[in-house]
């Protein structure tokens, strides 16, 4: 418990002194028409994240398996991400670089996609040698999931502990309790960004997670996911599992990306097509937005854990979450064209 406390006294104390360094470095985000925020904000949440789970792992390093090779690698994202937040870099070098990171991580650790488990009901599925590709899809889509739904205040912190406290419950079945504890660490170390975020102290003193943060969470989710359903002999969780405990995130990253194509748009251009973006147009508030999305992650994530333990037929589990994924597409689909730009 004073382990905890520390985690989130150091949290709120990196947030307060990197808000003064990001004023005098430039590392703030501006009110553009797509961004209709006030005034300047630091963009340091993530940057706080990353330093207190540093220090966390730096003196912990036995939780997490290849500890120190995941170091390295968040601390390469967290630089690049920094970058783009101040520079609005291309993104394709991102994507250059969170290929690289994901061979770095599928060459020196072996974790990476082996089987998508028995979705089908014909019996388990091995990738073979497609699995080092199909990880890298993965871990990209798992980045830019989270990277796509940062668009209002609370929304990223809020989704990502739902997140980590579903995966701790999943590594608490398992009898995973160091990964467990990492993962309650991570909320905790989130819990002063959100309030930061939502303005508990002030509009004058609010931070936004920025490009550093998203792409650490969307990266340390995947790599905790990939360490739980592929990466021992007997899996902590099946990996459709893996599937509902992001659903929200995914879901939404792939209808948007339809959507963009569909428009003959590149589908990392940014817009205001988000499922918080049509949540607004449908009349509801930012607050309103928050609770409506950050509970429907959190039922998508309690159906996963509950056929996690009630072990439900894998290809049952993958078929709902299809219906799941139609269903919110076409929901989108049907509402997005005709409130679109209005």
């Amino acid at each position: 418990m004073i382990e905890l406390f520390f985690v989130f006294f150091f949290s709120f104390a990196s947030l307060f002194l990197l808000r003064k360094v990001a004023k005098v470095v430039g590392l703030v985000d501006e009110p553009t028409l797509r961004k209709r925020h006030e005034g300047v904000v630091p963009l340091v949440g993530g940057i706080a994240v990353f330093i207190t789970v540093a220090q966390f792992l730096y003196s912990n390093p036995e939780v997490l398996p290849h500890s120190s090779l995941f170091l390295v690698l968040i601390s390469i994202l967290t630089i690049v991400g920094a970058l783009d937040d101040k520079y609005d870099i291309s993104f394709k070098i991102r994507l250059v670089v969170q290929t690289l990171l994901t061979c770095s991580m599928i060459y020196f650790t072996g974790i990476e996609l082996t089987t998508i488990g028995d979705i089908f009901g014909f019996g388990e599925i091995k990738l073979g040698v497609l699995g080092p590709f199909i990880t890298i899809f993965a871990v990209l889509g798992a980045i830019n999931a989270f990277n796509m739904v940062d668009g209002i205040d609370g929304l990223l912190g809020g989704l990502s502990i739902v997140t980590f406290l579903s995966i701790s419950i999943v590594f608490m079945i398992g009898n995973e309790l160091d990964l467990a504890y990492l993962c309650i660490i991570l909320v905790v170390s989130l819990i002063p960004y959100v309030l930061l975020n939502l303005g508990a102290f002030g509009r004058q003193r609010r931070v936004f997670m920025g490009d550093a943060g998203s792409m650490l969470i969307g990266f340390t989710v995947i790599w905790l996911l990939l360490i739980s359903s592929q990466d021992s002999k007997e899996l902590i969780v099946r990996p459709v599992t893996c599937l509902w405990l992001i659903a929200l995130p995914l879901m939404d990253m792939m209808a948007i990306m339809y959507r963009r194509i569909k428009r003959g748009r590149s589908p990392f251009k940014p817009d205001r097509d988000h499922l918080h973006h049509i949540c607004q147009r449908l009349g509801y508030s930012d607050s309103q937005t928050l609770i409506l999305i950050c509970s429907v992650a959190s039922i998508f994530a309690t159906i996963g854990i509950l056929g996690e333990i009630l072990e439900v037929p894998e290809f049952i589990m993958f078929g709902g979450f299809l219906i799941c994924f139609i269903s919110y597409s076409v929901a989108l689909l049907i509402n997005w064209p005709h409130r679109v730009s209005k």
